[in-house]
């Protein structure tokens, strides 16, 4: 039976719980029952991913044009929330990781954290499999890199900063 068949009889058909010592599985993952108490253990067979980074933004539309026209992402979503939000949702174009939300900061404490929310250091890494392409575009399109690309034995790196000053790794990862 193939994994296609064997998801459809697994909704079609009622599955047995099983209690495995710590947790009750059923074929779409476990849960802990209510009443157990947390071991610390994480269960290895469980798939999670960081899908989503807050990054605050002074304002939507800037930050869009940013990430869109200079640092070459993919625009997901931008949705009306309401209330002067918006869900705006970028990611690298062909990435499969996670994507950022551009949040607009909401009150002083917020507004003080754009461009510096990690104190200076390096935020994020935008990962590619071809560093001189991509480092040539971005420079192409106005990103401004604080240093020349370097060979470290992890990889091609070099470090940009988006429209806030927030710091950025460009890294080739070693093969």
């Amino acid at each position: 039976m193939g994994q296609f068949d064997h998801l459809v009889n697994s909704m079609t058909v009622p599955p047995p719980f099983h209690n495995n010592g710590r947790f009750y599985c059923d074929p779409f993952g476990c849960l802990a029952p209510l009443d157990a108490p947390w071991d610390g253990v994480i269960q290895q067979d469980m798939t999670n991913s960081i899908a989503t980074i807050a990054l605050l933004v002074a304002e939507y539309d800037e930050a869009i044009e940013f990430y869109r026209d200079k640092a070459g992402f993919a625009l997901l979503s931008d949705t009306d929330m309401g209330g002067g939000k918006r869900w705006v949702l970028v990611a690298p174009p062909g990435g499969n990781g996670a994507r950022l939300l551009l949040a607009r900061a909401d009150g002083p404490e917020q507004r003080k954290a754009i461009g510096n929310q990690t104190g200076g250091r390096v935020m994020l890494f935008l990962e590619t499999d071809d560093f001189s392409g991509t480092h040539a575009a971005m420079m192409a399109r106005g990103v401004r890199f604080l240093e020349a690309p370097r060979h470290e034995p992890y990889g091609s790196v070099a470090v940009f900063e988006d429209l806030y000053g927030n710091k950025w790794d460009l890294i080739e990862p070693r093969a």
